[in-house]
């Protein structure tokens, strides 16, 4: 790897892919923004600009900091704005052949020093490096959502990401004034293996009646501390990202304790989605949220 990296590349301008663009233009890195839809460019510098003036007026940044940050910044129609990039770090949305597509296109343009990062939260490193120019220079970098305020960045290794790739990775995290936590490369590595179940297992208590939306919701969080509730949480990571997760989990891991819940199928069948689409397990369309069972 020469050097050290100063070109961001972010493919995705959605909810992670604008706050991966914030944290690294406010760490001083030049970042180029990438999307499909040029209208969704727009969308995601109006965003993190409000996020910015947000954070100027709770004082955790300056005025001037907002400013350069989003000089820095700026929205790459194509894969050939990005072949200056150090590293580029995908954010599409969570589906396999996308993300592969993604790769085989955006290789053909990079350098051969350049480091290819996913943030996928449950796909395989290995298998989607395998897809790859360069499975020696490729790793996860998995943030959480929102970006910009939660701490922790989950660091994967696939089975032939080399040593200068992580060191180099993980010096970029560390300047992102992120935590890391390393997880082995296997199904939904350590974050979401743990918090999927958790929610998958609080539909199941709704399913099976043993509670309501609101007494599960309040039990956790009065019960066990939980910030919000489990299934409060899954409408705000949207249900059909916590289906497609524990499927990976149940998928990856053949055991039957991951087995998704038929009522959390049944409502990404309905199209409910969650808070993006107005109704989960809860109802977001009146002035507060209402339970929908």
């Amino acid at each position: 790897m020469s050097g050290k990296i100063q070109n961001v590349g972010v493919i995705g301008a959605g909810q992670m892919g604008n706050g991966i663009a914030h944290v690294c233009s406010l760490a001083g890195y030049s970042v180029k923004l990438n999307d499909v839809n040029a209208e969704r460019i727009k969308t995601a510098l109006a965003t993190i600009n409000g996020n910015m003036t947000r954070q100027v007026s709770k004082k955790t940044i300056s005025e001037d900091d907002r400013k350069n940050a989003l000089a820095r910044i700026k929205g790459a129609e194509k894969y050939d704005d990005l072949s200056d990039c150090d590293i580029i770090i995908e954010s599409a949305t969570e589906k396999e052949d996308v993300k592969r597509k993604i790769f085989t296109d955006v290789c053909a343009v990079l350098r051969p020093d350049a480091i290819l990062a996913t943030n996928t939260s449950s796909i395989s490193i290995t298998r989607l490096a395998a897809a790859t120019d360069r499975p020696e220079r490729f790793i996860g970098i998995h943030f959480m959502n929102p970006v910009p305020l939660m701490e922790l960045v989950e660091l994967i290794r696939g089975i032939a990401t080399d040593d200068p790739t992580f060191e180099t990775s993980k010096a970029f995290v560390a300047s992102l004034k992120k935590t890391i936590a390393v997880a082995e490369d296997f199904p939904a590595f350590i974050v979401n293996r743990v918090l999927l179940p958790m929610i998958n297992e609080a539909i199941y208590t709704l399913y099976e009646g043993v509670g309501n939306v609101e007494a599960i919701d309040t039990a956790m969080r009065l019960g066990a501390h939980h910030p919000m509730g489990p299934l409060e949480l899954a409408d705000f990571i949207g249900l059909d990202t916590c289906l497609s997760v524990m499927q990976v989990l149940y998928e990856g891991l053949a055991d039957s304790k991951y087995r998704p819940c038929p009522l959390l199928v049944k409502y990404v069948e309905a199209g409910w989605l969650g808070r993006k689409t107005q109704r989960g397990f809860y109802d977001y369309r009146g002035e507060k949220p209402v339970p929908t069972r």
